[in-house]
């Protein structure tokens, strides 16, 4: 097995509280974090104690995590492929250590198996009771969520989990690989193409290479060619109960305006529910380091942002599903829209939300598409920067997302250059992040410069450059490129349905009621539309998917709390929050006594 545990049958060495045993992992970065004795005592109120001798399983890879464990004495190690040859330890943890990682929080399955390895004691909490722990005891909370973000790092980067074999030229390959890099999923992408292990596993398994991509989890479960959704389903990530479909909002897009909105909606007591076509957390998600967002003065990872909306979202009850991909949008009765999906899915609600945020343009250059999820990329995460440290890298773009690109891959690659198509950073970029760039060893800022051609056939060699001014080109090394230019909204499928901008953002307010086609949706509404209201009443839009809106994580999550100030305006006039609409007894409609003004001469 591995060095990391006591020998067998030796008793390990009582050590002082602050003093780790030789054979536990070392805590890294906060990861592997030991709770104190408060903190033990706080979650022993609302747990159980359990013993456990050698080789009992507390969690199993590739089944649902049902319950919480403090390891109170002996020894647990986690390991992969459990009982196999193959086995190998990931981590052990001694007394005072929790087992479990981000998975733990939301009833994903485990990527991981959880051993005894010395007889001792645990303490299990069921993961209800963990949830409304982290979420009311902020130094608690802070301490599990920091370690479970870490873990799930660590998972990622040792290539634990599920298996996708496919060719780097597949576009399927590539819609995988992008899922499983959003959702921050552990796997390992095995390149048809170029490893030899992929033959051998193809072979085991008696299928073809015109069968990929595969997923192959744990040797027992293979998927063909999966979608997305089948592929959300294998590993737990959260979907629509089955049952009513109706509700009082329904928020498309789960990036800062959709969870905010979440947040709010479902804390005031309307029945909400959040639909994501790919990841939660939009592109804010894939963010290294937010460091201008008000309350984090050092700065905070974008997955870090992302998993505390989420928790607090759910902790109000709000559901989250994913990934369900909008495709149509209707009038259903006098009080609800639905929403269609392109699985042939149906949501109703009194309200509308939309804040399906923006996706960064392709770059449009001879060569690029082939090399599309692999050596070019569109988000600069630790999946893609963990290939970037022995080249020289390229990213293109003038603006913050860019500007926190460089510099996260500048911790990894030995040469990042920065290609701005203007003639200098600050039109674009917030100071803070121009004077880090700027500054940095690392890093090369070419103004003027475009790139013309995208070189290599399997994998990325050279960029053609140009400058704009001279028109003289050059050929730049690189074997990473990341596109972080003009962002394009995700309003394809509203186009017959509500009035957009020239480029397709979403138009509220006044500019989208003079826009809109059918004018005599408003009239006897004894109104006029409002701030963030589209051209249909009741149909509500925030963050970058909106028209003129700033694109700014903290405007994006205000928009998405000041969409619900007028969602509750908005059905004022209708029924209470949990019904249908329907009139009641006599024929008037049942007013909510919970929909209480929210005046606000400015919000008007």
């Amino acid at each position: 097995m591995s060095g990391d545990q006591p020998p067998p049958g030796e008793e390990p060495v009582p050590q002082q509280a602050d003093e780790a045993p030789s054979w536990e992992t070392p805590d890294i970065h906060g990861a592997y974090p030991r709770l104190t004795e408060d903190q033990t005592a706080r979650l022993a109120e609302h747990g159980r104690r359990r013993t456990m001798a050698p080789d009992d399983v507390l969690i199993r890879e590739g089944e649902r995590c049902e319950a919480f464990f403090v390891v109170l004495s002996g020894a647990v190690a986690v390991v992969e492929d459990h009982g196999t040859p193959e086995e190998h330890v990931l981590r052990v943890h001694g007394p005072g250590r929790f087992i479990g990682e981000l998975g733990l929080l939301y009833g994903q399955v485990a990527f991981y198996t959880a051993v005894a390895r010395e007889a001792g004691e645990v303490l299990v909490v069921s993961l209800d009771e963990v949830r409304h722990l982290v979420s009311q005891d902020p130094t608690l909370g802070d301490v599990v969520l920091r370690a479970c973000l870490c873990r799930r790092a660590l998972l990622v980067g040792q290539g634990a989990g599920f298996r996708i074999i496919g060719s780097r030229y597949s576009p399927d390959t590539r819609r995988l690989r992008e899922f499983a890099v959003r959702n921050r999923l552990p796997h390992r992408w095995i390149d048809l193409e170029t490893d030899r292990e992929a033959e051998e596993l193809l072979r085991r398994f008696g299928v073809g290479p015109a069968e990929t991509p595969l997923v192959i989890w744990r040797d027992t479960t293979l998927l063909r060619n999966p979608s997305n959704a089948e592929l959300a389903r294998l590993i737990g990530l959260p979907s629509l109960p089955a049952g009513n479909r109706h509700g009082d909002v329904l928020i498309v897009g789960s990036g800062p305006a959709g969870l905010a909105a979440a947040v709010y909606a479902a804390s005031e007591g309307l029945s909400t529910t959040v639909v994501e076509a790919m990841a939660t957390g939009g592109q804010a998600g894939t963010s290294s380091r937010i460091e201008n967002l008000l309350g984090f003065p050092s700065g905070i990872s974008g997955a870090e942002l992302t998993e505390r909306a989420v928790l607090q979202a759910e902790k109000f009850g709000a559901g989250i599903s994913l990934p369900l991909e909008a495709a149509g949008l209707r009038l259903q009765n006098d009080d609800h829209w639905a929403v269609t999906f392109a699985d042939g899915s149906e949501i109703a609600a009194r309200a509308v939300v939309l804040a399906m945020g923006a996706r960064y343009r392709r770059l449009r250059v001879p060569g690029i598409e082939r090399l599309e999820g692999t050596s070019v990329h569109y988000s600069a995460t630790v999946y893609e920067a963990q290939q970037c440290r022995a080249d020289p890298v390229a990213v293109v773009g003038g603006g913050n997302s860019a500007g926190q690109a460089v510099l996260f891959l500048a911790g990894y690659a030995p040469k990042v250059h920065l290609l701005v198509r203007g003639a200098d950073l600050e039109t674009h970029m917030s100071r803070y992040l121009v004077d880090q760039v700027e500054r940095h060893p690392r890093v090369e800022v070419m103004l003027h410069t475009e790139v013309t051609e995208v070189i290599g056939e399997q994998v990325l060699e050279e960029l053609d450059v140009v400058d704009n001014r001279t028109g003289r080109h050059r050929r730049l090394a690189a074997r990473s490129l990341f596109v972080f230019t003009g962002a394009e909204p995700h309003t394809e499928w509203l186009a017959d349905s509500i009035a957009l901008d020239s480029r397709g953002f979403v138009l509220t307010g006044p500019e989208a009621q003079e826009a809109c086609a059918h004018p005599e949706v408003w009239h006897g509404r004894g109104r006029s539309c409002m701030t963030l209201e589209t051209s249909l009443p009741g149909v509500f839009a925030a963050g970058d998917v909106r028209s003129a809106s700033v694109k700014r994580v903290a405007s994006a999550a205000g928009e998405g709390a000041m969409a619900i100030h007028f969602v509750h305006r908005h059905l004022g006039h209708s029924a209470a929050p949990g019904t249908t609409g329907t009139p009641a007894a006599g024929g008037h409609s049942d007013a909510s006594p919970r929909l209480r003004p929210k005046g606000s001469a400015w919000l008007a």
